[in-house]
Formats: C-alpha cells, sequence, structure tokens
C-alpha cells in the first residue's frame, strides 16, 4: 500500500521522478519527445481522458520519458486544501484531493500500443462522504443520497490498455478496455480539460456530462481520421459504490456512440449519446439516457502560456421522468511560468430528490425541478518548482444562486464558497509553435 500513498501525497511526482531508473532519458515536459510511429500522425498529447480528444493548441503537463522502445509518461494533481461552505448546508474542511497517473506507449504490429492506471487515494485524504460543495449531488454513502459534497473518487480511476493503427493513409482503428474506465460519452472529464485542471472543484453538472469516467467495464471500439474519431463503447452503466478500494462488479450493460471533430489545433468538438442501465444504486430498476454535447477550444498565450476554454452541455432522462439539463462554461489562463487565473459559470436542474429536500422538514415533492447556478473564479501563483514538480498558492471564491423556494434551505439565495489551496503539479511547459 505504500507505493500508492506515496504516489499521491504531497512528495509525489518528485518521488517518481527520483524513482525512474537513470536509463530513462527525459523529454520536453507537456509535448511528445518521440519519434515514435503515430497512427495518422496524430501526436498522443491530442489524448485527454479515456479516448477524448482535446485542441492540438494546448496541452496538460506531463514527465515524458524513454525506456528502450517504450514511452513513460508520468501525470498527477494534488491539491492541500481548505474549503468553505456556508449556510444550513455548508460546512468546512481541510483535505487533500490528489490523483496520479502512469502510461506507457509503444509501436505494436504497425500500430500504437498504450497501457495506463490512474490511481487516487481520495477516500483516505477527503474522506468517504467526500468534500463540502453546495449545491453539488451524485452518488451515495451508507444508502442515503449524497447532497452539498462532492463524492471522493476511487483508488482505481483507470486501468486500461488503448490500441491505435493505421489501415489506410486517412483512416485508422481503435480498440479500448479497461476494468476500470471511460467509455465513449462525454466530454474530456474535468480533471483533464486544459480549462479546468487547475480547478480544485468538481462542476456542478458532473452528473449530466463526464460523471462515466469511471466505469467498472468498458470496451470501445473506434474509427478516425486526422480530424474526426466516431466511436461507440459498451460498458457498465452503474455508478461507482461507496467502497472506494476495490473493483465494483464488473459489467456491460450500457451502451453509448460518441462523434469528435478537430478541424484545427485550436478546436475540438463532441456530440455523445448513451443509454444507462441502472446507474443510480437507490433505484436501481431506472434506466437513462444520457446526451451531451461539448466546444473546446485552446491557444498559445505568450512565450510560456496557454488559455483553454470550454462550453459542456449535458442532458439526464430517467425512465418516466423529464429531462434534465446542466450547462457548465468554464476558461484557464496560464498567463506566464508563475500565474494561472481560472474561472467557471454554471447552469443545473436538479431534483429534490437528488438535492435530498424530498424530506418532511422541506415538504417538496420528489420530481420537483430546481433551476440553481453558480459562478467561481481563482487564481495561483507558482511558489517553486523542484524535480519537475511546481507548487503553486491558489484561492477561489464562488457565488451561487438557488430560487426563492430554497432560501430556507440554504440560509440565502446566494449563498457562497471558496478554498485556499496548495496546488502541486508536474511543470507546464506550453505546445511549441506550429
Amino acid at each position: 500500500m505504500f507505493s500508492i500513498r506515496h504516489l499521491l501525497t504531497a512528495g509525489c511526482l518528485s518521488a517518481i521522478a527520483r524513482s525512474v531508473p537513470s536509463v530513462l532519458a527525459q523529454g520536453h515536459a507537456g509535448h511528445d519527445m518521440t519519434g515514435m510511429g503515430a497512427p495518422l500522425g496524430i501526436s498522443m498529447d491530442r489524448m485527454g481522458s479515456g479516448t477524448t480528444w482535446i485542441p492540438d493548441a494546448v496541452s496538460l503537463p506531463g514527465r515524458h520519458l524513454q525506456a528502450g522502445s517504450w514511452e513513460v509518461m508520468l501525470h498527477g494533481f494534488g491539491f492541500a486544501q481548505y474549503n468553505s461552505q456556508s449556510g444550513p448546508r455548508g460546512d468546512s474542511q481541510f483535505a487533500l484531493l490528489n490523483w496520479g497517473m502512469l502510461m506507457v506507449t509503444r509501436n505494436v504490429a504497425g500500430g500504437r500500443f498504450q497501457a495506463r492506471t490512474m490511481l487516487s487515494i481520495d477516500p483516505a485524504t477527503i474522506g468517504g462522504r467526500g468534500y463540502p460543495l453546495l449545491l453539488q449531488s451524485g452518488e451515495s454513502y451508507k444508502g442515503e443520497l449524497l447532497h452539498d459534497r462532492q463524492h471522493p473518487h476511487d483508488l482505481w480511476k483507470e486501468l486500461a490498455v488503448l490500441y491505435e493503427r493505421a489501415v489506410g493513409e486517412r483512416i485508422g482503428v481503435s480498440f479500448y478496455a479497461a476494468p476500470s474506465g471511460e467509455p465513449a460519452l462525454g466530454p474530456v472529464a474535468f480533471m483533464h480539460r486544459p480549462s479546468a485542471m487547475d480547478n480544485p472543484f468538481a462542476p456542478l453538472g458532473h452528473h449530466w456530462q463526464d460523471a462515466t469516467h469511471i466505469s467498472f467495464g468498458v470496451l470501445t471500439a473506434g474509427l478516425f481520421g486526422r480530424t474526426w474519431k466516431l466511436e461507440g463503447s459498451w460498458f457498465n452503466g452503474r455508478e461507482p459504490d461507496d467502497r472506494r478500494w476495490n473493483f465494483d462488479q464488473l459489467k456491460l450493460d450500457s451502451y453509448s456512440a460518441r462523434l469528435t471533430l478537430n478541424p484545427n489545433a485550436h478546436w475540438s468538438l463532441t456530440a455523445g449519446y448513451g443509454h444507462l442501465e441502472s446507474p443510480e444504486a437507490h433505484a436501481p430498476g431506472e434506466s437513462q439516457r444520457r446526451v451531451t454535447a461539448s466546444v473546446l477550444h485552446g491557444t498559445r498565450l505568450g512565450k510560456a502560456g496557454q488559455w483553454a476554454s470550454a462550453v459542456v452541455w449535458g442532458a439526464n432522462q430517467p425512465e418516466g421522468a423529464r429531462m434534465t439539463h446542466a450547462l457548465t462554461g468554464e476558461s484557464e489562463a496560464i498567463l506566464d511560468r508563475a500565474n494561472t487565473v481560472f474561472g467557471r459559470v454554471q447552469y443545473v436542474q436538479k431534483s429534490a430528490e437528488s438535492l435530498v429536500l424530498d424530506t418532511p422538514q422541506f415538504g417538496f415533492a420528489s420530481d420537483k425541478i430546481f433551476a440553481v447556478a453558480s459562478v467561481s473564479a481563482g487564481y495561483i501563483r507558482e511558489l517553486v518548482k523542484v524535480r519537475g514538480v511546481t507548487f503553486g498558492l491558489g484561492a477561489m471564491g464562488t457565488l451561487n444562486r438557488v430560487p426563492a423556494e430554497l432560501r430556507a434551505a440554504y440560509g440565502s439565495r446566494t449563498p457562497v464558497g471558496g478554498a485556499v489551496f496548495l496546488r502541486l503539479r508536474p511543470g507546464f511547459a506550453p505546445v511549441p509553435p506550429m
């Protein structure tokens, strides 16, 4: 267990870098350093979470190393934070949000093979109920729905293999298999979006948009060209349970399809549809339709930065219920080597049941829908860079908006939240000029 904890606690990424044998040749952080054959010339750096794409003009921070014919990539974030959310439903907490990723890639049989794992010890460092976050909903703990909190992620966020191969000058095929992984349905998961990677909080629309990024059982097949990709998945539609350290029962009972377009280096557009079989543990016989769409944009900013933005929409329709929507707009600008600003605007339709407002105390019908919104902004100042890992001191604030009917529940129509945090991640390197 030591190796997992050592991977993801405060010294994690620098410890990994020190533990890599000296025969490895270090490459440029956040940028492909090898001459490894890329199917149709598509760089591995275009990959987001699962099999998603991000714009070529922006990158995610990581450490690339070479071990013979294998390329090794290390990636991860940690947020040691004090988080305070106001009002009767708020709470305060000191916690460490964290995840780390190891990915190895090599050429196999005329294509590119990749094995990856992503781990998190959130259950130990933020607890089984997760961290306070006003208006958040989704998943459960000890048989009770979580509300106004973001659930912890599982230890096994991803364990997967991916194979891509060109079958002509303009077309390629891909295959992805994962005991724990991400089907082809939503946008890039929030922690892998360049527009959100330094934001410590999950979007309020997470369970409308990208919550399937941890699914215990995924098979995906795809066709792709240089600027497009069409994929289909067969996967487990059930959300993870509250036993966070193990693998949930593997199932293949749901399906999805997704189209991605990268028309040029600055844009990535997706649209997806999925049928989720019994996604919620508290409603085991109830299936759900989900539709998603996203627009990601990115560009270089000066000599040492980048600016990434995203608009993400998702809609859920449980059996026999009305469709509800979630819309997220977010942006992050790495201004230079020392300063980062980010922000997010959200609108979500949530039921009284999901917010646990269908109790005698409040008296709302379970299927009553409330429109809630929030706006948040944050800033990070990089303090020091040690062995390829950068430490930044950050702060963010959030202003929420609830309907008049919920004033009593939340103590105000505009409850607020905020956090101060120490963020660590690999050093960032912008994409070279194209």
